[in-house]
């Protein structure tokens, strides 16, 4: 034999001098020790991020921050092309890139253009003067909508969340003179004219509105962040990454999205939607 065997990767030519030789069966070890080293990385990872979740989701401290931005899957911008004027001037509305300007007169509502049943909904709004007032309709009533464009009422029947800058308590109590304990500016959830919802509690001292468990909101000239959940007749309501309120067993629980004019300038921003089966 000219080659004489001293290892599993190495041999002796006949004039003494180490070879290498290609071995396999330490390949494969080798790879085995990769493979091991990479699985068990992985699995300390995951380890950590399921600690820290576990930590997160406590018995009696639930996880109520909604980091949605509505840049995730099946999301999409919303535009003018998915709405059309109801009752307001031509002038009310306006888009202006992923801005949407609405001068807050007269009172009235865009809805879009098509009845929307299950859906999530992120938008940033600032109102421009203090103690404005507007909101979003969810599921708004098709025979309210017509009659809304058949110039009867301002305002259609459906599931309301209220966005209302800080300074409406005030102004309410300086103009009618009583306590502005029915509503607040943090995030009410109510339904209008003959829906129907049964609010989460706390509710209001009428029974009909979700009030905020926590007031979150911020003042006029600042930006707030909405994530709204309406799934199944039930609607939640994130405010600035916190769940605060909502309501279930919503009637309707299908109808047409509308965003409200009611009396002053309000900025919206990054309106997007997913719309679930």
């Amino acid at each position: 034999n000219i080659n004489q065997k001293i290892g599993p990767q190495q041999t002796k030519n006949a004039d003494g001098a180490r070879s290498s030789r290609y071995c396999p069966g330490c390949q494969t070890l080798l790879k085995m020790k990769i493979t091991r080293t990479i699985t068990l990385s992985l699995l300390a990872t995951l380890a950590i991020g399921q600690a820290q979740l576990f930590a997160e989701a406590k018995p009696g401290k639930p996880v109520t921050q909604a980091l949605i931005t509505g840049t995730e899957a099946g999301w999409r911008a919303m535009t003018k092309d998915d709405f059309v004027n109801v009752n307001c001037a031509d002038d009310t509305w306006s888009f202006e890139g992923n801005t949407i300007k609405c001068t807050g007169k007269p009172v009235g509502v865009i809805r879009t253009k098509k009845q929307i049943t299950n859906l999530e909904l992120v938008v940033e709004w600032k109102h421009k003067q203090y103690g404005g007032n507007s909101g979003v309709f969810l599921w708004a009533t098709p025979d309210s909508i017509e009659r809304l464009a058949a110039g009867k009422g301002r305002l259609p029947a459906g599931i309301e969340v209220q966005v209302l800058d800080l300074g409406y308590a005030e102004k309410y109590e300086k103009q009618h003179k009583k306590p502005s304990d029915w509503f607040t500016s943090h995030g009410d959830v109510f339904p209008t004219q003959n829906a129907k919802m049964k609010p989460f509690p706390p509710v209001a001292p009428n029974g009909s509105r979700s009030f905020p468990s926590k007031n979150t909101t911020k003042g006029v000239g600042e930006w707030n962040h909405y994530y709204i959940r309406a799934i199944n007749g039930e609607v939640r309501l994130w405010v600035n990454g916190v769940e605060v309120s909502g309501g279930t067993d919503c009637k309707p629980a299908t109808g047409y999205l509308c965003l409200e004019s009611e009396g002053a300038p309000i900025e919206f921003r990054n309106l997007r939607i997913r719309e679930l089966p």
